[in-house]
């Protein structure tokens, strides 16, 4: 297992690359262009520029996360092959200069989805959360306002500004979009990205819909076991793989964590691993919190064990963290709650191997 942690740029991150390399145990950076917009190409300058600076602090650069995915991809359209062809001139870009898995989502519209960006907890920690029936009586275009205005300033993975303009065009589109098609529209994407995958030793990790269900009547398909394994086998390739992302997933309570896991590692699909805790409230109402076990719905030593089981070696990272001792960051994506998940991660795995030696 490799610990790496998020980080958005000099220019869009709160956190510095030295304090991320004084987290014990962490070794890599999960990277991001933000200021490229989905559909264009990532130059292989600025690619080498941005590695070279993460390298020069001590730390690697092997994960992307997300080269966006263009909406136009996702629906269809003949304009999705100039994009597509830009995808695999960015993939060839990534696999030259050494990044080994793309993190990236096939999700309709919204990247993920939060009714509130600082919900207070009882100790005043500050988390998002996420309620259904809140969400039914918002308008689209007033929540992506709202959610800008949370953002403390930051931009947000996902929100493009540009594309999130037009959004009443694309709701639009997608009327003619369900689940069927959307399947017919990846499974396009996939045969033309994967032989450069291969070529250029470069995985693609699809992240699940975060939360796991339908928003705003989109259809979403990256949600539970049997979409996960359907996707594997649009295109059979030891590259197309997933990312287990335990908050994501775990939020519909039809999902069991560890057991995904254990299926999806015994394929040897999973290349990539977001791993953090949510409190359920009820069904389709949750919201984010330490890391800790007791603190949220998910047993964190049988998420970390499962890993284990399998002989999970692929790259993990701490997943949104709370507000918390006064910092002012992009919601989800402080500094010191995140280090205290990763030191937890890293506490438990430790104990897991060392469990294991006495047997």
């Amino acid at each position: 297992m490799k610990m790496t942690f998020r980080w958005f740029g000099e220019n869009d991150d709160s956190v510095t690359l030295d304090q991320i390399r004084q987290i014990p145990g962490v070794k890599g950076i999960v990277g991001f262009l933000s200021d490229i917009q989905a559909g264009e190409v990532w130059p292989l300058d600025r690619i080498l520029d941005y590695k070279k600076n993460i390298e020069d602090h001590g730390l690697e650069l092997e994960v992307i996360e997300s080269v966006n995915v263009h909406e136009d991809i996702k629906l269809g359209l003949p304009s999705r092959d100039r994009y597509i062809e830009n995808y695999r001139e960015t993939i060839k870009n990534l696999g030259q200069t050494g990044i080994k898995v793309i993190c990236y989502n096939f999700m309709p519209v919204f990247d993920w989805l939060r009714t509130d960006l600082a919900y207070k907890l009882p100790d005043g920690s500050e988390v998002l959360y996420y309620d259904d029936d809140k969400l039914k009586g918002l308008d689209p275009i007033k929540l992506v306002e709202d959610t800008e205005k949370s953002s403390n300033g930051f931009s947000l993975p996902g929100w493009e500004p540009e594309r999130l303009k037009e959004l009443k065009k694309i709701f639009d589109l997608y009327k003619g979009v369900n689940e069927e098609k959307l399947f017919e529209n990846y499974r396009y994407f996939l045969e033309a990205i994967m032989p450069v995958c291969e070529k250029y030793d470069v995985k693609m990790a699809v992240h699940p819909d975060d939360p796991a269900w339908n928003v705003f009547g989109l259809p979403r398909i990256v949600h539970s076991k049997e979409n996960l394994d359907k996707i594997i086998n649009l295109v059979d390739s030891a590259y197309n793989g997933i990312t287990l992302c335990s908050g994501s997933l775990g939020s519909s309570t039809k999902n069991n964590i560890p057991e995904l896991i254990r299926y999806f590692g015994a394929k040897k699909r999973i290349y990539f691993a977001h791993v953090r805790n949510i409190k359920i409230l009820s069904e389709k109402h949750f919201h984010e919190v330490s890391h800790l076990s007791s603190d949220g719905s998910f047993d964190m030593f049988e998420i970390m064990k499962a890993f284990y089981d399998v002989g999970f070696d692929g790259y993990v990272r701490p997943d949104h963290g709370r507000m918390i001792w006064g910092e002012k960051a992009r919601p989800g994506y402080g500094l010191y709650d995140r280090a205290l998940g990763a030191t937890y991660l890293n506490g438990l795995w430790e104990a897991i191997g060392k469990m294991d030696n006495k047997k």
